[in-house]
This record gives structure tokens, C-alpha cells and sequence, in this order.
């Protein structure tokens, strides 16, 4: 690199992304006992897996050049007027949500709510958004989000299964006027769940078929909105369960699909102030009848109350999260999509039900002003509607369709004879004067036609019951107390704003502001998934780049941008190694073999594409047991599909027989799948393509730099060896395509430029010192908890990965605290909890990530060992089990400011157990929440105001 070149590759976002500095690394390595990073990971990494060779991946970059370059990639992305519709619509974030949830990482770095005593604001924003749902879909019961809308689908007809009675059908309905995107996704779902997918008219052709559920799109995909109501009925009669996916901003003036007695109600919440992003992140609904709730899809919010018997939120019916039933699991969903649904819930906050009507009226007249104008010009267009028009345009149709590109207009090319026309709330009389001109309309005295235009919903298919009423959705109309009430939310939660969020696997790392920037630049924000191709040439040169970039980084031939969620990674992993052995011929290879140690998403995943999950045993040192591999494999030797391990292994070490693994399974004929959970301990310094793995799903919501966003957006892309390829998920447009598991073709694209921001200003040197570091950071704090808590599982040289396990069970039997009351009690010390009881009971998992500096780590571990002396202290009969710190965690300021104070313990003990807190302190908005209360007292819906006052 010549002197000019030095002078300008100013490469100091490292620095910035790095917590520890220069001087720091240096006293942790004396701490731990490595002469420098190198020894250190020559003493934690395998030989035979590490990597020395730099990365082929550019220079660092400074966030300047880097969003200099992204800005120029951007702007070749061409943003036309849009019409194209199909569940996907432009909308306008309100600029105080933008601001002040989108953009602000005091929303976006939260954690899931797993801890609810600190996740209150978030918890309240998705109480409201199930509200929301429930009023509008007029259904009793909703979820916190799932990951899309065709996603929802798939899931009600797998739930409709499992709740039917009386029905021993094994096959589905779907009308032919539902979304393709989302047929695409039930074809791939039904295909390997073993159903028959029978797609066709719903009012004419369910009626002669046995189905155990049946799936209708209201309003439909080209527009047309019909009661529903007898088509349900018959449908009952042959106890078949009826899914209605539908449109919430259609809602406000059409009758809900809970008024018509449909059993599901899914869809999108994009149009509630979601940018279109490309096809996401956006938030989709579940609703249900009362009688599913236990088995309903995704997480639900409910009620509860917490120690001082105050109304608190929490996660309710907990223990139905996927990862904890495992191959027991009817779904492998583990993430929602909260920051989004957040949003949403908060646009329907702002408006309220009035100023949401406004908005469905003034779309609704735009689409009935511009029916009767084409219908007058003799072309003729679906007699009832919402937003949508169908164009029969007959041979006119590709004249037509060109003509309004030319205009910058992208209509809807529904097939050889039909335009497709869907109306948004940006739309504007400007926009429609250039939308009549392609048509040859004339739009003079077009204010009076909107105005004069007829209705085009039915007068039995108008809304008349009322929603949101609650208090909630009525109080927050101005800018001022929507502010605040945003605020006020924030304020009660723990994010990466306030402290390090020491959750094993889960890396909770540094979203960098300048990371965060392009994701709402309109050129990627505002971009339709379905626009032509020639307009999303910026799009997909940031694609492109970043697969490269994710091949380099993993070792791997070709990456799927598409699966939009950890668990969606999985899934489409295990399928294209399904669909490779079939193509084989190797139909009788079905099963799965998974180490007790895994994520418990990978045998949930493994049930959901039909394979059987074998499970194997791990050693005493954490390790995958390979004589018992080996035995498993002689057992099931022909009907081995393949292994998922995930690597490093979820007890923190980096096992030395990976290798040896993958070459058993090989020599068996099965293939290798590596979960990429961890991976944050591998970029630059080893890699899953390179020693034997077939396939990995990437957490780019954990090592590339996503933000978690309270438990969703998140991405899962997979990286696969060659052989794999062909079988990648599919484009959902494309019939010849299979293997589709998202509705769109890239996943959540909008925030795709996050990854591709943090590697370009990482470069080849910056990734490998984020691993080495991140090493670094978690062995440093093994060395220091050591003393006090015993590190479960080391490798070899005694070293962890990314993440250790400190064993609380020692502590439990001989003092009675366990690894709750230790989590509960770092609340007071301002900390979020370390992972608990996974995937060891009675263990906590912490894993600091490269982000934290020292003097965070420090703080965390002196938090730590100032909770071990308390517990001593209970030890030592100084403070009984029933009355100390640590059961009674954590402490509201509320709770310390009561006239008496009969603890054994001092209220400055209680709130100051350290004194750095005197100058920092978070206050933990409620006491420990009663979980077992909150589940047998199910609700789920917004409490009134008196129930707080209460």
C-alpha cells in the first residue's frame, strides 16, 4: 500500500466498533494468560479449522466513504409512482414515529422480552398492536407479530391442522385470488408437510372438496371484496377451519372477517407507517377464535402482575416457544417482528380510529373516482372494491403497462388481459391526474369526482361496529403528547443504550449509527419488492455485493438472501439438503441427528420439513459424544440425511472433532448443516465451508450487525457448498421455482444495507480482530468469575469460544438462590440478565461480544461477584433465604419509598449495592412479575387506564 493510500484509508470505525482499546487488550491478555491474540486463538481454535490467510474482502473504509458509496449505489435504484399493490403499499412514517422508535436505538437494540420487569415499554407498545388487531379484525384473540404475511399463512394452515376435529383430511384449500407470493410459500410449506394443496375459486369449487381448512384472501388479491360469510358456513359444515387473510387499513370500512365467523385472520401490517423496504421487515398478524389460543403460532403478550401486585406485562404462555418444545415443536418460529409491529401498533396510536377511517376513506374515494372515470371510458374494472382496480385492458394491457413506465408509473401486470391499480395513502390528485393521462382520461374537475364518487363496498359489507376504543388509541393525537408517551415507554425498558446485554448466543453487539442510516433513505426504503427489475438495479447491486461478501466470510459457494429469520434460515437450510437427496434418488434418508447441546430451534426446524429427529449425546466436557455419533450412525446408516451442530458449540467451546464429525457423516451419505448462530466466533479465524460443513444459516441480526430490534427484524440467509445450490429458495413469482420460505424474493431486503455497511467499514483486518476480540472479551470474563462461579464447559486448553456457562447449581443447592434471583438482581445493578437455564439448567450463559470495553466487562463482573458476596451472606444467615436482595429483586424506586421498611437489608443495599450506581442508576419500572398468575389469568388485550391505577 503506497504512502497515499495510508493517508486515506482511515480505517477508525474499527477502533469504534472494538470496545476494548490497544492498552486495554493488552492487560485482559496478562489477565487471561496469552502472550498476544494470536496465542490466544492458537489455544482456542482447533489446528486443524484455523485460519491464518486474511480475508479477501477490501479495506476498511470510515463511515464517510462508506455511506458515500452506499448513497451512489443507492440512487440507481429508480423510484417510480407505485400501484403495484399485491399486500405491499407506499405509506407515510409519521416523522415522530421515524424519529423516535425507527431510528432511535433506544428501541432498536432492545432484547426480547424474556425479562419483562425491564422490557415494559416494549411490552405495552405490542399489547398494542394486539389490540389493534383484535379491534380491527374483530377476532377475541392476537399474536405479537409474525414474520410475513404469506409466513402467517403457512402457519394458520399447519395450526388449522393440528385444532380440526372431525376431519381426516390431508388436504387444503386456497383460493386462487389470494396473494401468488403466498401460494408460493404454502406450496413449499404443504410439500413437505405431506398436505395436498388444492388451489381454485372459493365459492364454486370448496364445495366439492374435503379439506381440513381452506384459505381466502378479503379483499382479494385484484381487488374484489365478497361477503364471506356462507362461503365460512359451508366450509364449518364440513369442519373444515377458514383462515381470511386480509388488509387492516381495509378494515376500517369493510366488514371484519370476525364478524363473518372465520376461525384465523392473518396479514400485513406494512401500510401502518412500514416502509416498504423492498419487501420488508414488516410486522404480519395472527388472530384467532379463543378456543386456538393454546395453540397459536408466535408470541403472545399477556397481563399479569408483579410483587407489590402491581398490573405488570409479560410473555405469556411461555413455555410454547418453539426452541424450548424442540422436535416436540408445531412451528419453528422463534423471532417476531416487534421493532415493526411497534411501529405499527404506534401509527394506529397516532391516528387513532378516527384519523385511520380519514385515511381508509380518502384511499377508498381515489379508487372509486378512478373506477368510475375507466368504467365511463369503457374499461371495465371489478364491481366491488377497497383499493384495488383489475383493468380488463385485453390487447391494450402491454401498450398500457408501458406507457404508464414511461410515465414513471408502475401499474400491476396481472397476466396477458389484466392491469392491476392498488391506491395508497400517499397518493396524491397530482399522482392520479398522471395516472388518468396514460388512460387518456381527462382529469379535469377531478375534485369533484372524488368527491361524487359511489362507494364501491356494498352496503352489507360496510363496517358499521366500532374499533379502538380503547383509552390508548384516543389520548395521543398531537405531536407533543405522542412524544412524550413514546418517551415514557423508552424509558422503562434496559437496551444496549444503557448497559451490555450479556445474553449467550445472541450477540448482542454495537448497531452503528452510521450502520442504521441507509435503512431509511427512500431509494432502499421506499422500494416496492415487486418493482421491475431495471428499477431496483441499486438494490441489487448491494445484494450482490453483499453475497459475495457473506461467501468470503464463510467459505461457502452461494448465499440465499431470502430467509428473513433465524428459524427461516434453518428451515430453507434443511430443505435444499432435503431436496438434494431426493434429487438423488434418496428418498428413505429422513433423518436428522442433533446433539443435546443444540439450539432448540434445529430439531423444531427439522420436524417441520418432515425429517426425524435422532438425538445425540454429548460427553462430560459439553462435547458431541462421537462414539455415540458413531453408534447413531451404525443404527440409522442408509437413512441419515444429516447433522445440524452448531459451531461454535452452545456450550462455548470450539470442539476439537468437528472435523472428524463431518467426515462421519459424510462417509455415511448424509450432509452437514452448521448453525450459524455463533459465527461470531468464527469470521476470519475459521469457516464452516472450509472444514466440512454443507450448509449454515448466518444470524445477520447477531454477527453481521442487525439490531434485534425487542425480538425481531432479524435475517437468516444460507450459505451452502455447490452441490447445494440449486435447491436455494426460490423466487415467490416464479411458478418454475421452488423451495420459496418468505414473500419476498430477498427476505427483509430494507435492511440488508446494515451488513453490508458494517463489513465494508470492518474490512478483511477489522473482521478478524471482531472475532479475536469478541474470544478475548468472553475469556476475560470466564477468568474473572471463575473464582466465585464455576465455569461449566472449557476446550482443551481451558479456554471458552464467545460465550461462557457459569454453573449456578452448586450455589442453588447450598444456599437456596437461583439463577432467576442472580438475573433478577442485576436488573438493580442496571444490567440485563445473562441467558438462563440453556442449555443447561441452572446455568447462566454470558457472552460479551467485541463491542464492550473493558471497563464494561469490569462493571458487569463486578456486579457479579458483589451478587456472589450477597449470596454468601445468605449463607451465612446474615439474611434468610425468604428476606434478601436477591428474591425480592428487583427493587422499583416505588417499593424503597414506602413509610416502613421491614427487610433484613437496608434500602441503600437494596438500590446501591455498588456506589457507581449513585451516578448512573436505571429504576426498574416494576417488581419480579408473577408468571404462573400471568398464565392462568390469560389476557391479552390493552388493560383500562383504572387498571393501572389500580
Amino acid at each position: 500500500m503506497s504512502s497515499i493510500d495510508q493517508l486515506f484509508n482511515n480505517t477508525e470505525f474499527v477502533g469504534r466498533h472494538i470496545g476494548p482499546s490497544d492498552q486495554d487488550t493488552r492487560q485482559m491478555l496478562q489477565t487471561v494468560g496469552a502472550a498476544d491474540l494470536h496465542d490466544l486463538m492458537q489455544q482456542t481454535i482447533p489446528a486443524n479449522i484455523f485460519r491464518t490467510e486474511p480475508l479477501a474482502l477490501n479495506q476498511a473504509e470510515n463511515e464517510a466513504q462508506t455511506l458515500k458509496r452506499l448513497k451512489a449505489i443507492a440512487s440507481e435504484n429508480i423510484l417510480n409512482t407505485n400501484y403495484i399493490g399485491m399486500g405491499y403499499y407506499p405509506t407515510h412514517t409519521p416523522p415522530v414515529i421515524l424519529r423516535n422508535v425507527f431510528e432511535n436505538p433506544g428501541w432498536y437494540t432492545a432484547y426480547t422480552p424474556y425479562q419483562p420487569e425491564i422490557a415494559q415499554g416494549r411490552l405495552e407498545a405490542l399489547i398494542n398492536f394486539q389490540q389493534m388487531v383484535m379491534d380491527l379484525t374483530a377476532m377475541p384473540l392476537a399474536n405479537a407479530s409474525l414474520l410475513d404475511e404469506a409466513t402467517a399463512a403457512a402457519e394458520a394452515m399447519a395450526m388449522s391442522h393440528r385444532v380440526v376435529k372431525k376431519n381426516k383430511s390431508n388436504a387444503y384449500f386456497v383460493d386462487q385470488n389470494c396473494h401468488p407470493q403466498t401460494i408460493a410459500v404454502l406450496t413449499t410449506r404443504a410439500h413437505h408437510f405431506g398436505f395436498e394443496l388444492i388451489v381454485g375459486d372459493i365459492f364454486t369449487d370448496l364445495e366439492n372438496e374435503n379439506v381440513f381448512g381452506a384459505l381466502i384472501q378479503y379483499p382479494d388479491t385484484r381487488g374484489s371484496a365478497s361477503d364471506l360469510t356462507e362461503v365460512i358456513s359451508k366450509a364449518h359444515d364440513k369442519n373444515a377451519i377458514v383462515t381470511v387473510a386480509t388488509d387492516l387499513l381495509a378494515l376500517c370500512l369493510l366488514k371484519p372477517p370476525g364478524e363473518m365467523d372465520a376461525d384465523i385472520v392473518i396479514g400485513n401490517s406494512q401500510r401502518f407507517g412500514v416502509p416498504m423496504g423492498f419487501g420488508g421487515p414488516h410486522a404480519a398478524f395472527f388472530a384467532c377464535k379463543e378456543a386456538y389460543k393454546r395453540a397459536l403460532p408466535g408470541r403472545i403478550i399477556g397481563v399479569s402482575k408483579d410483587s407489590n401486585g402491581q398490573m405488570a406485562y409479560r410473555m405469556a404462555l411461555q413455555t410454547r416457544e418453539q426452541h424450548i418444545r424442540r422436535e416436540k415443536a408445531t412451528s419453528n418460529i422463534c423471532t417476531s417482528q416487534a421493532l415493526l409491529a411497534i411501529m405499527a401498533s404506534c401509527y394506529a396510536v397516532y391516528h387513532g380510529p378516527q384519523g385511520l377511517k380519514r385515511i381508509a376513506e380518502r384511499v377508498h374515494q381515489l379508487t372509486c373516482a378512478t373506477a368510475k372515470a375507466l368504467n365511463n371510458a369503457g374499461i371495465t374494472t371489478n364491481q366491488t372494491a377497497f383499493d384495488t382496480l383489475s383493468l380488463a385492458a385485453a390487447d391494450q394491457t402491454d401498450r398500457l403497462y408501458q406507457a404508464a413506465l414511461d410515465s414513471g408509473i408502475n401499474l400491476r401486470h396481472t397476466d396477458d388481459e389484466t392491469l392491476g391499480i392498488s391506491f395508497n395513502e400517499e397518493t396524491t390528485v397530482d399522482d392520479l391526474t398522471a395516472l388518468f393521462a396514460v388512460f387518456g382520461l381527462s382529469s379535469e374537475a377531478l375534485d369533484s369526482q372524488i368527491t361524487d364518487a359511489v362507494s364501491l363496498i356494498p352496503a352489507d359489507l360496510q363496517r358499521q361496529s366500532e374499533f379502538l376504543q380503547h383509552e390508548i388509541f384516543n389520548c395521543y393525537h398531537s405531536e407533543t403528547e405522542m412524544l412524550r408517551y413514546l418517551k415514557r415507554l423508552e424509558n422503562k425498558d434496559v437496551t444496549l443504550t444503557h448497559s451490555m446485554i450479556p445474553l449467550g448466543s445472541c450477540t448482542m453487539k454495537l448497531n452503528a449509527t452510521a450502520e442504521m442510516i441507509p435503512v431509511t433513505w427512500p431509494e432502499f426504503a421506499n422500494m416496492h419488492p415487486f418493482a421491475p427489475e431495471a428499477q431496483t438495479r441499486g438494490y441489487q447491486k448491494m445484494l450482490d455485493e453483499l453475497h459475495d461478501m457473506l461467501v468470503v466470510c464463510t467459505g461457502y459457494d452461494a448465499v440465499s438472501l431470502q430467509p428473513n429469520a433465524g428459524s427461516q434460515g434453518e428451515y430453507a437450510g434443511l430443505l435444499a439438503i432435503k431436496s438434494y437427496l431426493e434429487s438423488q434418488g434418496q428418498y428413505e434418508r429422513n433423518i436428522c441427528l442433533i446433539p443435546s447441546s443444540a439450539h432448540g430451534t434445529n430439531p423444531a426446524s427439522a420436524a417441520m420439513v418432515g425429517m426425524k429427529v435422532v438425538i445425540t449425546k454429548c460427553d462430560a466436557d459439553g462435547n458431541v459424544d462421537i462414539d455415540d455419533l458413531k453408534d447413531k450412525i451404525a443404527q440409522h446408516r442408509d437413512n441419515i440425511a444429516c447433522i445440524m451442530v452448531t459451531y461454535p458449540s452452545t456450550h462455548g467451546v470450539f470442539e476439537e472433532g468437528i472435523t472428524e464429525i463431518c467426515e462421519i457423516v459424510h462417509e455415511a451419505g448424509g450432509q452437514v448443516y452448521v448453525d450459524g448462530a455463533n459465527l461470531n466466533a468464527i469470521v476470519g479465524v475459521a469457516a464452516p465451508g472450509k472444514f466440512g460443513a454443507d450448509v449454515s444459516h448466518l444470524n445477520l441480526h447477531k454477527t453481521f450487525a442487525i439490531p434485534h430490534g425487542g425480538g425481531g427484524p432479524g435475517m437468516g440467509p444460507i450459505g451452502v457448498k455447490s452441490h447445494l445450490s440449486p435447491f436455494l429458495p426460490g423466487n415467490p413469482l416464479d411458478d418454475a421455482e421452488t423451495n420459496t420460505v418468505s414473500a419476498a424474493r430477498f427476505g427483509s431486503a430494507g435492511i440488508l444495507p446494515i451488513s453490508w455497511a458494517y463489513i465494508h467499514m470492518m474490512g478483511s483486518i477489522g473482521m478478524r480482530s471482531a472475532t479475536e476480540i469478541a474470544i478475548l472479551n468472553a475469556n476475560y470474563i470466564s477468568q474473572r468469575l471463575k473464582s466465585v462461579y464455576p465455569i461449566l464447559y472449557t476446550g482443551q486448553n481451558g479456554r471458552v469460544a464467545h460465550e461462557c456457562i457459569v454453573d449456578i447449581r452448586p450455589i442453588k443447592e447450598a444456599t437456596g438462590i437461583s439463577e432467576e434471583d442472580i438475573a433478577k438482581r442485576l436488573m438493580d445493578f442496571g444490567f440485563h440478565g445473562p441467558t438462563m437455564s440453556f442449555p443447561v439448567a441452572g446455568t447462566l450463559m454470558i457472552e460479551p461480544t467485541e463491542s464492550e470495553s473493558k471497563a464494561e466487562l469490569d462493571r458487569f463482573c463486578d456486579s457479579m461477584i458483589a451478587i456472589y458476596e450477597e449470596i454468601m451472606k445468605v449463607k451465612e444467615g446474615i439474611w434468610t433465604l425468604e428476606d434478601n436482595p436477591l428474591v425480592n429483586a428487583p427493587h422499583t424506586h416505588e417499593s424503597l419509598m414506602t413509610d416502613s421498611w421491614d427487610h433484613l437489608y437496608t434500602r441503600e443495599e437494596a438500590a446501591y449495592p455498588l456506589a457507581s450506581l449513585r451516578h448512573n442508576k436505571y429504576w426498574p419500572p416494576v417488581g419480579r412479575i408473577d408468571n404462573v398468575y400471568g398464565d392462568r389469568n390469560l389476557f391479552c388485550a390493552c388493560p383500562s387506564i383504572d387498571d393501572y391505577t389500580d
